[in-house]
């Protein structure tokens, strides 16, 4: 589900970042038996183990969700930092990805069991998990000086060879960050929705996303003005010397490029991918710190806001028993995963996107003509739309 999770946030919501992504099973055998179909075409291209013809499900119900996390890591120059995963890779091969992974007990500690509901909320560990593995496969540490709180600086030699060690558990990363006068910088992610993998593939997840800000690079100071309006700013004026290595793969042990992306919103891009349309003129550092108040305007508001929402992509059943005239699925992301679902009478309940759907075509090499749409365009109450 990378590919497809990495496109339903960088169009669904990096556009917004447009305008600037228990044992219960599926609700009813109608929409169980629409998710099989679909997802029976998916390949380890992205993210799924092939399914054989046959049940779906067996008497142990759906896998339990493994915890892990991601970020949307935003560069100095407010790109988006994407990496391509090897071909090899049994989870999201050949896909391009947010860096993030699994929760480690040895690197992040142990996460709430499965029964709790703290294990879908935003923790020490998750934010942990976020920043070792950002680290392991991109070689950018988001942690700061113990001293006097900049961004700590490692020299490529060291931070290659802590990438290694670190992951390979030779040594907990926060041993490893201690032993260059370094911490995690855990207050600087901003918790930005949580996704949870559909119940009929073998492997899923419950990964909390986050965005952080690299420190704006830029010849021109901020000015007093801006930072009273509560701009975010860099923690003081010597961020401006703090130099961001270029992200690197990690050698092929998981990835074969790593590289910033523009992001429609930053850079008001027709679509995703009308790189054509930039500017080369390079942006003001006020223009630049705007745009991101901007977006962390965005995903603080909403009822309930992005950064509370838990989605989990589900098939939704085609109105009226007809399929659409184009032969894409349409994907709920109103739900948030049964385990959330399941634990509504704790009174911690999470809802995802109600206002938006996504078209997909699953086809063997991946998901394909993705789409962000009205879930009344999709579900055939608007004029124009075809199923």
């Amino acid at each position: 589900m990378g590919l497809l999770l990495s496109f339903i946030i960088g169009t669904c919501v990096l556009p917004q970042i447009r305008a600037i992504a228990t044992s219960a099973v599926l609700r009813n055998q109608q929409d169980d038996k629409l998710l099989t179909e679909a997802l029976r075409g998916q390949t380890t291209s992205n993210g799924f183990t092939p399914m054989a013809p046959g049940p779906a499900k067996t008497k142990e119900g759906p896998a339990i969700p493994r915890p892990s996390s991601s970020v949307l890591l935003v560069s100095p120059n407010n790109q988006v930092l994407l990496l391509q995963r090897v071909k090899q890779s049994t989870s999201f091969a050949s896909a391009h990805v947010f860096p993030g992974g699994n929760v480690s007990t040895f690197h992040d500690g142990e996460p709430p069991a499965p029964e709790y509901p703290e294990r879908h909320e935003d923790s020490e560990i998750y934010r942990l998990a976020a920043i070792r593995e950002t680290f392991e496969e991109s070689g950018i540490l988001l942690a700061r000086n113990a001293g006097f709180g900049r961004l700590i600086e490692v020299p490529q030699a060291e931070r290659e060879e802590g990438r290694r060690l670190v992951h390979s558990n030779e040594i907990p990363f926060t041993q490893w960050l201690a032993q260059k006068g370094g911490r995690a910088d855990l207050e600087g992610l901003v918790p930005f929705t949580r996704w949870v993998t559909p119940t009929n593939v073998p492997k899923r997840f419950t990964t909390q996303m986050y965005l952080y800000f690299l420190p704006t690079l830029n010849q021109t100071p901020l000015s007093d003005a801006s930072q009273a309006e509560g701009q975010p700013t860099a923690d003081d004026s010597s961020e401006a010397e703090v130099q961001i290595p270029i992200p690197t793969a990690d050698g092929g042990v998981e990835h074969t490029n790593a590289r910033f992306l523009p992001a429609s919103h930053f850079d008001r891009l027709p679509s995703p991918t009308a790189y054509g349309s930039l500017t080369r003129e390079p942006v003001a550092r006020e223009e630049l710190e705007a745009r991101r108040k901007r977006l962390l305007e965005f995903v603080k508001s909403g009822a309930p806001p992005w950064t509370e929402m838990c989605i989990s992509p589900s098939v939704q059943p085609p109105r009226g028993g007809k399929r659409r005239e184009d032969g894409r699925v349409v994907l709920g992301l109103h739900r948030p995963g049964p385990e959330l679902e399941a634990m509504k009478e704790t009174g911690r309940k999470r809802e995802g996107v109600r206002d938006e759907c996504v078209l997909v075509d699953f086809k063997k090499e991946g998901p394909r003509r993705l789409e962000v749409v009205s879930r009344a365009e999709a579900m055939g109450n608007t004029e124009g739309s075809k199923l």
